[in-house]
């Protein structure tokens, strides 16, 4: 009995301290697993904020690369003056262009005749190439050149993203330009090198295209063109009132009498080689034709009297 009694005792104390050893080890382990658990959630917010930095790293760099390219925008410029003389102020215009590393690239006056005759009307048409950092300067000193401005306009065309663009396929072509050269030297037969001879034709001809389309935006974004139209002031008259109406119908009259005259003497002039060359030839041959006539007449009258006689 005592034996028995020993035996259950022990039995109950080994199996409470087991039972005491697993909570021990259930709540060590619950401690570890929140431990993990939260040494994970640090690494994820670590890792979070490590994603976010590399993010905003990359996106500041790709700011700070678009903002690094130099942006290619054509400006071009229309612009008409008044001048006193637009011959004067033509070499003013040609100074200031080539004082700001320009040049002129076409040059043409017109005259057109007015009311006043002894005054006609001159206009001279300039286009002018200059570097576009210069583009501000160079108008602020034409539009001081002359007396006042009639018209102006000025346009501008952002050709980045394109010339960006151009630059990315260049490199792509190129590229591929390069593996048909290589493919090229590892060809066996002719058939399989003119072919890619071709392939390669075909892609230095894209490559030239490109270039030129690059070369021509560069050329417009740097140098600005400027429209430039000299001309006379314009008077401004009073188209009201007695005086006027007279000194208009006066003007009218005596065109239309100039007009008369010029008419008159055009038609003489135009006229004139048709009588030398037609009219003067045919009235000799009809004056001849006339006075034979007359002559056979005669001598038939004179013959007809003889015969009377006898």
């Amino acid at each position: 009995m005592r034996f028995t009694l020993v035996l259950l005792i022990s039995v109950a104390f080994f199996g409470l301290s087991g039972c005491g050893s697993l909570r021990s080890e259930r709540e060590s382990g619950d401690e570890k697993s929140a431990k993990v658990g939260e040494s994970k959630s640090v690494l994820r917010i670590s890792g979070s904020s490590e994603e976010k930095e590399a993010s905003l790293n990359q996106a500041d760099a790709a700011n700070a690369a678009y903002q690094a390219i130099e942006r290619k925008i054509i400006r071009n410029a229309d612009l008409t003056i008044e001048v006193a003389s637009p011959t004067e102020s033509q070499p003013k215009i040609v100074s200031i262009a080539e004082s700001h590393q320009g040049f002129i690239v076409t040059s043409e006056a017109t005259q057109r005749t007015t009311e006043d005759k002894t005054r006609p009307e001159i206009t001279v048409r300039l286009v002018v190439r200059v570097p576009a950092a210069q583009f501000n300067q160079v108008m602020e000193e034409i539009r001081a050149a002359g007396i006042r401005v009639t018209q102006e306009k000025i346009t501008g065309q952002d050709v980045t993203e394109e010339f960006i663009d151009l630059e990315a396929r260049i490199k792509n072509q190129k590229a591929l330009e390069a593996q048909f050269i290589e493919i090229m030297k590892r060809a066996g037969k002719v058939e399989e090198a003119l072919q890619v001879q071709r392939e390669l034709a075909n892609v230095r001809t894209e490559i030239e295209k490109l270039e030129g389309r690059r070369r021509f935006l560069e050329n417009q974004a740097s140098l600005s063109t400027i429209n430039v139209t000299l001309q006379t002031t314009t008077q401004i008259v009073n188209a009201a009132g007695f005086w006027f109406s007279i000194k208009s119908a006066f003007s009218d009259g005596f065109a239309v009498a100039v007009a008369i005259i010029y008419f008159l003497i055009r038609a003489i002039i135009a006229l004139l080689p048709v009588l030398v060359l037609v009219v003067l030839p045919l009235a000799l041959m009809a004056k001849f034709v006339i006075k034979r006539l007359r002559r056979t007449r005669t001598k038939r009258q004179k013959t007809d009297g003889v015969e009377l006689t006898e």
